[in-house]
């Protein structure tokens, strides 16, 4: 018997689309995922596993950390009976957040959406029919690939990917901080920084950014913006924290420290959507293209998705959820429509 519908991927878009779906009456399953390490970071939770604190989210007057955040979401969606796939079947305990179930999550190797019920094959191979599927994949930050940068994502050390996130802790506060990147988003994640830091490094391993003229124009004339041409970031410095960056100079090759109270990445991102095989259309970015940018219908009906694996402007959890939503609800009609109740 196929499932009504499956829901690939556990952040606050996953999670959120397996709450409504299932109180619906749906009876979810989620593939969660496996972590993975290099070139791109992806964990069950979704990047708000690196983040130590949200102070942004709704409802958390004093905020919560990314990993007890996404435990709650988890929590609720097993409340309502969403189920989870793992290595040993399914449903978890997920009572115990510190529990390493999380490891125990099974991932989505591969799917075929050209016939119905669509398949979703699993690592081991086992297939799994289901009427509607969402995708809720997300899209990773990408990451230099140093040891000690990783080190300090996972800890709350002063590293993160995400300006706007991250940003207006009182860990950054006043300090100098450096940002990696050359393009729009690398001077809107900078520009955005300088309402909270002494001062921001723009660190380009080139000679000219790669951003627009007008947004190049910004970085220059910002007194609290400095850029750090042909320089490239070698090894990330600090114990509990990072405490200053290694450079190394593309053209003399010499290397320098730069002491800095925090280090943001905004070298883009990487949406997850390599197992889906071009099934799905995508924009020229390379994210899940919708039909209708009010809605989460895909290229194919009865597919759905949401969260971050189509979003490349905002990437906030809290838009991920309310995607989440809005693709329950969408993949709940659909099915209605069908006469799959």
């Amino acid at each position: 018997m196929p499932e009504k519908v499956v829901i690939i991927g556990s952040g606050p878009a996953g999670w959120t689309a397996a709450i409504y779906a299932a109180r619906a009456n749906l009876d979810p399953l989620v593939f969660a995922g496996r972590p993975k390490q290099m070139p791109a970071l992806v964990l069950p939770g979704g990047q708000l596993m690196l983040t130590t604190e949200v102070e942004n989210y709704p409802g958390f007057p004093k905020g919560i950390t990314g990993p007890e955040l996404m435990a709650a979401l988890e929590q609720q969606a097993v409340r309502f009976a969403t189920r989870i796939q793992t290595d040993d079947g399914q449903n978890p305990d997920v009572s115990n957040p510190d529990d390493g179930h999380s490891y125990k999550y099974h991932d989505c190797k591969h799917v075929d959406l050209s016939s119905r019920p669509f398949k979703i094959i699993g690592e081991d191979d086992r297939v799994i029919e289901a009427h509607a599927v969402i995708i809720a994949t997300g899209a990773t930050a990408n990451w230099l690939g140093l040891e000690n940068e990783m080190r300090l994502a996972r800890s709350g050390g002063g590293v993160s990917a995400c300006a706007v996130c991250d940003g207006a802790l009182p860990i950054f506060r006043g300090k100098e901080l450096a940002v990696v990147g050359g393009g729009d988003s690398a001077i809107e994640e900078a520009t955005y920084l300088t309402k909270f830091a002494s001062k921001v490094y723009l660190i380009h391993r080139r000679d000219q950014l790669r951003a627009s003229k007008i947004m190049a124009q910004r970085a220059a004339d910002n007194p609290k913006i400095e850029i750090l041409w042909n320089k490239i970031v070698i090894d990330v410095l600090g114990d509990e924290k990072i405490s200053a960056l290694r450079l190394r100079d593309t053209q003399d090759k010499k290397e320098s420290e730069l002491p800095v109270g925090g280090l943001f990445l905004a070298i883009g991102h990487t949406p997850a959507t390599a197992f889906l095989d071009g099934q799905l259309e995508l924009d020229s970015k390379g994210y899940i293209k919708l039909t209708d940018p009010y809605r989460t219908a895909t290229s194919i009906e009865g597919v759905f998705a949401a969260g971050d694996v189509v979003d490349s402007v905002y990437r906030q959890a809290i838009t991920a959820a309310g995607m989440g939503c809005k693709a329950a609800i969408d993949a709940e009609r659909w099915l209605a429509d069908q006469g799959i109740e």
